[in-house]
Formats: structure tokens, C-alpha cells, sequence
């Protein structure tokens, strides 16, 4: 009894970033204030070289987190609920700013009292063990932390508990004696970056191969690899996009109620480990493309420029949003010609961007569907409200039906005779394509769809079969 009384008399000091939550506050205002502010980004650079008190300083007096819907560790935050409930004083000290560190203590009501940096001082390490013992006035304390910064903390503390350790702090953890508790997630750190990586969204890229089918070139063993090449630079281009994307999105991430759980919205993963893989797959997406002619490089470049200028703003334009997006499907088609050096089909281009503007309205759909359809409902992070469900559907719906309409037009052109044994084995493409366009419109108005209609497609067996059909109608129409 003794022992508890001690340690409930102790006072407890509770570091945030990377311990209170998986994420760190820093990390998140620079994403915020770059997706805020993406042309007055370069003045990041200049409150740096002021120090890192003062960019921490400059950017929380310019974004406001969201602090609700921040990764917050559920286990260490229910061990602080009963501490209180104990009596316990409890302090969160943090090397984040002060005012984003006010907003935390307010929003869990946990706190007594909160010691943060501000503009002149960054509280971490050394300056925040100073800080603690000249509060404690020679008494002990507690300490709660996760990272290198906090070694000095665990030598002077009576007792601590670790949090999902770093290195240098798991080292210290494994060399102590005191009294000390291990608080980790027991998950694998490889099979997270696997995934924000989006290995499933690869299979957009197959869209590369359909120049080469189409040219009748697929036992061409040379243009067969060099599709390959393509298909592998524009899938690590994607997951480098996607992972920008995240980081960019991580709030708007957190009120949806799946998107909450990839990686960095979680916390799963540190934002600084996703900046590291996502130049890694954007250097190996251009090492890849120096193999093939330099057109493809060309239209990749051009492919990263307009998905980044998606990510940062395009994408909450309304209609430029999904007309950027087909656009993007479409310049899949475009690369992969330009990987096996062939001509892109007018017909084939007039096809993607019909086909796959019905497919991005579909992704739209559904997001604002989830919403609700009032006047008030808005997809966040998006330029569209529940009043513009009904015309979003009906656009999606026509355009998918003027795909068909370039299909049936380009099956009775003169150059399909030319290209095709039977070119009349080709007519039951159209309907067969109807069939994709009307049934993924029904199952997204019944709600019953993912958000993107491109892995739906691939993914789901009946439209399999559809493509089937139509890879054995090719063959027939060309070889029958």
C-alpha cells in the first residue's frame, strides 16, 4: 500500500508525439500546410533555418488539427483515465507546440497541466528533463515516452513505461533495472508499407498491355517485356502517388469510416518512413523507364505531374476532379504504346476517356452516396454535395453509354476491316460492355460497390467474364 500511495503521489509526465498518439504533430502540420498552402510551401524552409521552435511556432499559428480524430493510443489512454481516476497529477509534456499541445489536453481532459516548446524554446531531451525538475523541486516523477529524446527522461525518472520504443530506447529498455512497463502494437511494420503502397491498385496498370494486344504484337517476346517495364514504372509512380496522397489526406482520412485505418491515417506507420518510401518508388518508377524509348519517360513525367496537382488541389474541383481522373486511366493506354513504340488508336482514346469518366463518376458516387443526400452533406475533402448525387449518376450513366456508342462506331469502321480477319465477331463487344457500364451503376445505386470501380471490375467475376468474352471475340475476329 505504501508502494501505490508513492507512486500515485508522484506526479506523471506524459510525452505526445509517437507515445500519446502514433503520429507527431510537426509531421502533420507540414502535410497540412503543404495541402493548405502548396505555392507558399517554400517558406517552411525559411522558419526552419530559424530554428525548430519557430517553424513548430509559425505552422501552428497557421493550421488547425483536428485533434478528435488524432491516432491516440487507446491502452496508454485508459491507463491515464484510471491514474486520474486514482488522483493522480498528470502532465502531458511535449516537445510539440504549445497551442497544438493545449488543444490535445483539452480534447481528452486528462491533463493538470501541459509544459510544451514555444517560439524561443523546443522542450525536448535535456530542456525538458530541466523543465520537470525544476517543477519537482528535487521530488521524483514518472515518465511516460518512446524515442532517443527521451533516454534522459527514463535515467531521472522514478518509474516509466515505454511506448512502441525506437531504437536507442528500446536499448535502454532491455539495459534497465528500475521499474519500467512496455506498452508496443504487435504488428508487422513491413506488411503496413506494403500496403500503403496499394499493391491491389496495380492492376489499373494492366491497361499499359492493351496497345499491345490490340496491334496483335503479344508473341513479340521483345514488346511483351518492354509492356512489362511499363506496367512496373507505372505501378511504382502510383504507390509513390498514393502515398503523397495519404499524407496529404490524413484528416479528411480519419472522418471516413474506412479510410481511418491505412497506415499513416492510423499511425501505423510514421510519416517519416512513407516520405522515405515514396521517393524510393518515384526514383525506381524513373530508373524503370530509362530502359524503355524516352516518350514513355515523357508521358510518365507528365502522368506524376498531373496526379500531384490532383493530390494537392484538382481533386477538389468539381467535375475537374473526375475528368482528371479519366484522363490518368487514359494515359495508362498512351504510355503503353509509347512503351512498344506504336501509334495510339483515336478510336481507343474516344473510348477511355468516355469509359473511364463513367468509372470516375462512379468513385464519386459512392463517396457522396455515403454521405447522405441533403442539402448539407458534402464528401469531405471533395467539391460535390448530396444534391449532386442524381446528376452525378445520370452523367456517369451517359458517358458510359457514349463508350458504347464509340465502340459500335469504331467495330464499323474501315479500320477495323482492315486490322480483322471477321471483323463482324467484334459486334457482341457492345453489348458486352453495356453490360459492365449498366451493372456497376445499378450495384453503386443500391450501394453495394467499393469506391473504385476500376479493382471492382477486375476483381469481381461476372465483369471477368464479360472480358473474357471480349479477349476471345479479339482472337476470333483476328485469327477465326
Amino acid at each position: 500500500m505504501d508502494t501505490l500511495l508513492a507512486r500515485i503521489e508522484r506526479p506523471l509526465y506524459v510525452d505526445l508525439d509517437g507515445t500519446l498518439i502514433r503520429s507527431d504533430l510537426l509531421w502533420e502540420s507540414l502535410f497540412l500546410f503543404a495541402r493548405q498552402n502548396p505555392l507558399g510551401f517554400w517558406r517552411v524552409f525559411g522558419w526552419a533555418l530559424a530554428g525548430k521552435s519557430v517553424l513548430k511556432d509559425e505552422l501552428a499559428a497557421r493550421v488547425e488539427l483536428d485533434v478528435a480524430t488524432l491516432p491516440y493510443r487507446d491502452e496508454l489512454v485508459a491507463t491515464l483515465q484510471a491514474e486520474k481516476d486514482a488522483g493522480r497529477h498528470i502532465v502531458l509534456a511535449t516537445a510539440a507546440n504549445e497551442r497544438m499541445a493545449n488543444a490535445v489536453a483539452s480534447h481528452l481532459g486528462l491533463f493538470d497541466d501541459v509544459i510544451a516548446s514555444d517560439r524561443e524554446t523546443n522542450l525536448s531531451a535535456e530542456r525538458k528533463l530541466q523543465r520537470i525538475q525544476g517543477r519537482c523541486f528535487g521530488t521524483g516523477f514518472d515518465y511516460v515516452g518512446n524515442s532517443h529524446d527521451d533516454v534522459c527522461l527514463f535515467e531521472a525518472a522514478d518509474a516509466v513505461t515505454v511506448v512502441e520504443p525506437d531504437r536507442s530506447a528500446g536499448a535502454w529498455l532491455r539495459s534497465a533495472t528500475k521499474e519500467r512497463r512496455l506498452i508496443a502494437d504487435r504488428r508487422s511494420r513491413g506488411r503496413d508499407l506494403l500496403k500503403a503502397m496499394r499493391p491491389h491498385q496495380w492492376s489499373k496498370n494492366v491497361l499499359v498491355f492493351v496497345p499491345l494486344l490490340l496491334n496483335q504484337d503479344f508473341l513479340d517476346f521483345g514488346l511483351v517485356a518492354a509492356a512489362c517495364v511499363a506496367f512496373l514504372a507505372f505501378s511504382f509512380a502510383a504507390s509513390s502517388v498514393y502515398i503523397l496522397n495519404d499524407l496529404l489526406d490524413l484528416t479528411a482520412d480519419r472522418r471516413h469510416k474506412t479510410k481511418r485505418n491505412r497506415p499513416f491515417a492510423s499511425g501505423r506507420v510514421p510519416i517519416p518512413n512513407g516520405i522515405a518510401l515514396a521517393v524510393g518508388l518515384f526514383a525506381a518508377s524513373f530508373a524503370l523507364s530509362a530502359l524503355l524509348p524516352p516518350t514513355f519517360t515523357a508521358v510518365l513525367a507528365v502522368y506524376m505531374i498531373a496526379t500531384t496537382a490532383y493530390s494537392f488541389a484538382l481533386k477538389r474541383m468539381l467535375l475537374i476532379d473526375v475528368l482528371t481522373l479519366a484522363g490518368l486511366y487514359t494515359m495508362r493506354i498512351i504510355a503503353g504504346a509509347a512503351a512498344i513504340v506504336s501509334m495510339e488508336s483515336f478510336w481507343l482514346l474516344a473510348f477511355s476517356i468516355f469509359f473511364f469518366l463513367s468509372l470516375a463518376l462512379v468513385k464519386r458516387f459512392v463517396e457522396l452516396a455515403d454521405c447522405g443526400e441533403g442539402a448539407d452533406a458534402k464528401a469531405s475533402g471533395r467539391g460535390y454535395v448530396g444534391l449532386d448525387l442524381e446528376t452525378i449518376g445520370q452523367a456517369g450513366m451517359a458517358s458510359g453509354f457514349a463508350s458504347v456508342l464509340v465502340l459500335a462506331l469504331y467495330v464499323d469502321s474501315a479500320e477495323v476491316r482492315q486490322l480483322y480477319d471477321h471483323p463482324y465477331l467484334m459486334w457482341p463487344l457492345c453489348p458486352l460492355v453495356l453490360y459492365i457500364v449498366v451493372r456497376i451503376w445499378v450495384l453503386a445505386r443500391r450501394r453495394q460497390m467499393n469506391e473504385d470501380p476500376v479493382v471492382f471490375i477486375l476483381n469481381d467475376w461476372r465483369s471477368q467474364i464479360m472480358i473474357g468474352l471480349g479477349g476471345l471475340l479479339f482472337v476470333g475476329a483476328a485469327y477465326v
